[in-house]
């Protein structure tokens, strides 16, 4: 009975252990950086970057261009882009290319597209056709469209395709709007499970189900000062079935802006909170990420938001930060040359606090961070070029594309 009884408390304080969540949010700075960085062009408010197979990369500006670009800073626009609805944060976003580019040369890219009444975030796929001198999207289609398009920021945008190479995970923000992010028949605040060609994915938990066809379009957006006038403007009916509840994988996100598979298979992402609680978030089948219900943050509004613990049927951040340090990107650095000491780390930009934050994962469901360097930017996007190097692109205008390089006799 004694044996039975000390199991039995060891297995509950781990449960409670797991359950406990780590603020790292007043991690200190490492007071010297072991790269060195180097401007090597600058553009009109960069956002994501994708290297091709020949070393040269995409790069994307949210007021609508995509350039072409070498490591020498050349850059060549690329033709046939879609018309983007540029306002706030919406605009062009991603650039990826398809798990098959060797042989498919295809692209992938989100976008919010113009509307009536504002924009809707988009996934568009074309083959590029790249030569020396030049740069052309042909074949393009928009795979998958948010509706009904609006007002208000935060799209999200970010593609993770499975490590199969056979499905496409699509984060998808909340736009502001708060409460559709609970709303099965809503794609905002999900993270979607599609297709290579955009449709909803067998295994999806609603696979096969439809939801209601109409819906109602809040302005202005939930999350702002302006919340207390709030009100419903106008209502949309889908011309067909609501496919929303199929391609959701998972829901209560707010503002998705990183979305990566680890070298061990798990998919994690990181979001902004409201005023106050990023969170870095491992995403699960099925799964509810609390938001608007519960947050570590505030609303800027004034209104208190219950905390995470008061929901434990809610899913918890494996990390959050508070005070925030509004994430960009989330990027897993696979390299075994250039910094061979960060093989299988994560990375994480920072925009408030113009950092570089690593973080190393367990495999294994849990995460911690490791360092956080101050680089003096507000750093958008980072990614890993063919050599191992980093690759970040600057949230300004203009914007540094910069490259990131080891110091002599660095250890770390």
């Amino acid at each position: 009975m004694m044996k039975f009884a000390k199991g039995a408390l060891l297995l509950t304080l781990a449960q409670v252990a797991g359950l406990a969540q780590i603020n790292i949010g007043e991690q200190k700075s490492e007071t010297t950086l072991p790269f060195t960085m180097t401007t090597v062009a600058t553009f009109e408010l960069p956002w994501r970057l994708a290297f091709l197979p020949d070393g040269r990369m995409l790069i994307t500006e949210k007021v609508g261009p995509i350039w072409l670009v070498s490591q020498q800073g050349d850059k060549i626009p690329v033709s046939n882009t879609p018309s983007v609805y540029w306002q706030g944060q919406n605009g062009m976003h991603g650039v990826f290319l398809s798990p098959h580019y060797a042989t498919d040369h295809r692209v992938y890219i989100t976008y919010v597209e113009p509307g009536d009444y504002g924009g809707g975030l988009a996934v568009a796929r074309a083959k590029l056709n790249a030569t020396a001198k030049s740069a052309r999207f042909e074949n393009f289609e928009v795979l998958w469209r948010q509706m009904p398009k609006g007002k208000g920021g935060q799209e999200g945008a970010q593609i993770a395709f499975s490590p199969d190479g056979e499905y496409m995970f699509l984060a998808v923000g909340d736009r502001q709007r708060m409460t559709p992010a609970q709303d099965s028949n809503q794609p905002v605040g999900k993270i979607l499970r599609l297709t290579l060609d955009g449709k909803p994915a067998p295994g999806n938990p609603n696979f096969g189900k439809t939801g209601d066809s109409t819906i109602s379009l809040i302005d202005p957006p939930r999350d702002t000062e302006a919340a207390k006038s709030a009100k419903v403007v106008s209502t949309y009916t889908f011309p067909g079935p609501n496919l929303t509840p199929a391609e959701t994988w998972a829901s209560g996100v707010r503002t998705p802006y990183g979305l990566a598979f680890s070298p061990a298979g798990e998919l994690w992402e990181v979001e902004h909170g409201p005023r106050g609680g990023d969170e870095l978030n491992l995403i699960e089948k099925g799964k509810n990420y609390g938001w608007p219900l519960v947050s570590y943050g505030e609303n800027y509004n004034g209104v208190p938001i219950p905390k995470p613990d008061t929901r434990p049927d809610l899913a918890k951040p494996a990390l959050y930060w508070l005070p925030v340090i509004a994430p960009g990107n989330l990027m897993f650095y696979r390299g075994t040359q250039t910094f061979p000491q960060w093989d299988g780390s994560g990375f994480v930009s920072g925009l408030s606090t113009m950092s570089l934050n690593r973080i190393i994962f367990d495999g294994h469901g849990r995460a911690k961070a490791a360092e956080r360097w101050e680089v003096g930017h507000r750093v958008r996007d980072v990614e890993e070029g063919p050599d191992g190097s980093l690759w970040m692109l600057e949230d300004a205008n203009p914007g540094a594309l910069i490259h990131v390089t080891p110091k002599n006799n660095t250890s770390n």
